[in-house]
């Protein structure tokens, strides 16, 4: 119980939650309890949270929209703390947008195109917030955050705060530095180009066409489920495999777009993971190439 007090008495009773249905936070809508669920205001609080789990050696992990995660249906032991309701401030200033990690990406592209500025519609619908989307590159539709982020602001393990350059982010396919170093993005700087709204919206409006008419967008997922093996498409090779619409319990391969595994309703995560498994062995043996998660895990299977 003192880890209970001690978050209790930083955050206020009411922003911890005590066995806390993951399922209301991802997107996939699956997952256990979480053994303790807290919801900063301020990143004092993050930082003061993160110290505290620190102490007492107990597990933590940021989440954000829950849009590209799954977890066991066990739940998670440990603190999951969220930083999405309130930290997601925008601003713009010139071709500057200043956001805080919480902002969902679609926010935060929405107001580009009400300031005509070009450069991150293709972040226009993707479902997770800035923060995650700077940990992994998120991109969509030959963009992604790359190309397009000035700089972040971090809190290290160490609980110090420091602003990265996008050369000392290391962006990569799905990758950087906040991943390798379990870094948490606090805020940062995006950088576009001044353009015009009616083609800004024209374009976004294209994209929003391709993903309502191509991705599952009717069912719970996590997105992409695999990442892109060099030279190939993972749903391409999923299809090739004779995937389409392969089921485990009441998780599936889309039917609409092999690339995506949906929660047809009441799935587990242990039907998803197994399903996964299933299709990255069978794609292995079609094809040769072996399927990686992009879809992160936590907590007990």
């Amino acid at each position: 119980m003192v880890l209970y007090e001690k978050l209790c008495d930083l955050l206020g009773a009411e922003q911890v939650l005590k066995d806390e249905p993951m399922s209301r936070h991802t997107t996939f809508r699956v997952g256990g309890p979480s053994d303790y669920f807290v919801v900063p205001r301020s990143t004092g609080e993050i930082r003061d949270t993160i110290a505290i789990c620190r102490q007492e050696g107990v597990p933590y992990y940021i989440l954000g929209n829950g849009s590209n995660l799954l977890v066991g249906d066990k739940g998670y032991r440990g603190v999951v703390i969220q930083i999405y309701k309130n930290l997601n401030q925008i601003r713009t200033e010139g071709n500057l947008i200043y956001a805080q990690a919480g902002a969902l990406l679609s926010k935060v592209a929405a107001e580009a195109l009400e300031h005509s500025l070009k450069g991150l519609e293709f972040a226009s619908g993707i479902p997770g917030t800035l923060g995650g989307a700077i940990m992994m590159n998120a991109g969509a539709y030959g963009g992604e955050m790359k190309q397009v982020i000035e700089r972040a602001v971090v809190l290290t393990q160490d609980g110090e705060i420091k602003t990265l350059s996008l050369e000392e982010l290391e962006l990569g396919y799905r990758t950087s530095i906040i991943a390798r170093e379990n870094y948490v993005v606090l805020e940062a700087v995006i950088r576009l180009e001044k353009g015009e709204a009616e083609e800004i919206r024209s374009y976004m409006e294209e994209l929003k066409n391709k993903r309502v008419t191509k991705q599952p967008l009717e069912y719970p997922s996590a997105g992409s489920t695999f990442k892109r093996p060099e030279g190939f498409f993972a749903g391409k090779l999923i299809e090739d495999a004779g995937l389409r619409g392969f089921q485990v319990g009441n998780a599936q391969v889309s039917e609409k777009h092999c690339g995506f595994v949906i929660n047809k309703g009441g799935a587990t995560a242990a039907e998803i993971v197994s399903l996964m498994e299933q299709v990255a062995d069978k794609v292995e043996a079609n094809a040769g190439v072996r399927l990686e998660p992009e879809v992160k895990r936590i907590g007990e299977f």
